[in-house]
């Protein structure tokens, strides 16, 4: 059981006593860092500067720490100006006045203040604990926590379309992350009734493989996603319970989008840049059948946020039918998910199960 003296340090012992200050130094150009920069991993940090030690806000692997006037802002470089000032030093053990405190967030079989990549394994044989699951999504709907869900295509055809809506509008989710085709194919669905031309018993229909070229069109024409539930283009489904239940989304365009649909953002920086304002938030994540989304997503996650001021593990829960996206996820630095190995449709439908009845039990 970890305890707040776990994940909070205590500045009076080493390798916080006696650490020197941190040393800052500024950006030469636009988006070149001085060489012998600090580069950021997803664990707690804490730099000592001014005479104290401070945690950089908005936390995310692979940036550097900047100085303001009153605070340390964790930022991705390609943001950065020329005179900038940023955290120097390589060292995560305080000689050079930076700590990573990592006691209590990582996981596998590391030393308690290492962050390293390929460090975990998954496998399908491990049982998936779907009670504890669900109690961990209703508490953190009950302390009105942020759950971030980030999804992909295969949710929508695997018929696990009318769970994820359940879960949206019965206050689950507090922002979804996806790409184009989510949205295209839940569209395609409240529209045709199909998925890539498949009924919703995944059987081929006549002229169907051109359903999706019609939806987007049908939704270009009105003008946006939002004009199409107005409307009653849309009726049910994904979209139409994110927007009428008011749940931010974020549609990241790739190299291989039809249309795309409006509001699709089809430059990457930019997509990112929208991401991040939602994983800054997040206290807990569901990735669900993405390899890439859950990948990019998770780079962006810190691997904790902050309760009451003390950092606390933040719940990060990766859905797929095959150990190797859960691994890629992993071994690219998020190593605190919970990694089940499942179809979408599987998880959907047992986890709603348990979360329903977590919802009749006495409080």
């Amino acid at each position: 059981m970890r305890t707040s003296s776990d994940l909070l340090p205590d500045f009076t012992l080493p390798p916080f006593a006696g650490a020197p200050e941190a040393r800052f130094a500024p950006l030469p150009a636009d988006g070149v860092l001085p060489e012998g920069f600090f580069s950021t991993s997803n664990l707690p940090t804490y730099v000592h500067a001014d005479g104290k030690w401070l945690a950089p806000i908005r936390p995310r692997m692979d940036c550097v720490v900047v100085k303001r006037p009153s605070l340390l802002e964790t930022i991705e470089p390609r943001r950065l100006k020329r005179g900038d000032i940023i955290a120097m030093g390589e060292a995560e053990d305080g000689t050079e006045g930076i700590v990573v405190h990592a006691q209590g967030f990582l996981g596998g079989g590391h030393g308690a203040n290492e962050f390293r990549f390929m460090s975990t394994e998954v496998s399908r044989e491990r049982p998936v604990n779907y009670e504890e699951l669900a109690a961990r999504l209703g508490e953190e709907k009950r302390r009105r926590g942020y759950l971030v869900w980030v999804i992909g295509p295969a949710l929508v055809h695997s018929r696990a379309r009318a769970d994820f809506e359940w879960f949206i509008r019965n206050g689950y989710v507090q922002a979804v992350l996806a790409g184009n085709a989510v949205a295209v194919h839940d569209i395609e669905a409240a529209v045709f009734g199909t998925t890539l031309g498949m009924s919703n018993t995944g059987q081929p229909t006549e002229g169907g493989h051109g359903l999706h070229m019609r939806a987007i069109n049908r939704v270009r024409a009105g003008g946006s996603i939002e004009r199409a539930v107005e409307t009653g283009l849309v009726k049910s489904g994904i979209m139409h319970a994110l927007i009428t239940s008011r749940v931010p989304y974020v549609l990241a365009g790739s190299i291989r989008d039809d249309g795309p649909l409006p509001g699709v953002y089809s430059d990457a920086l930019q997509a990112q840049d929208a991401m991040r304002e939602h994983t800054v938030k997040a206290t807990g994540a569901i990735f669900v059948a993405t390899a890439l989304h859950a990948i990019a997503v998770g780079n962006m996650l810190p691997a904790f946020y902050l309760c009451d001021g003390v950092p606390a593990p933040l719940m990060t829960i990766c859905v797929d039918q095959t150990e190797f996206v859960v691994n890629k996820l992993k071994d690219r630095g998020t190593h605190q998910a919970y990694g089940v190995v499942t179809n979408a449709q599987d998880f959907m439908h047992v986890l709603r199960f348990y979360t329903e009845r977590w919802e009749q039990a006495p409080a």
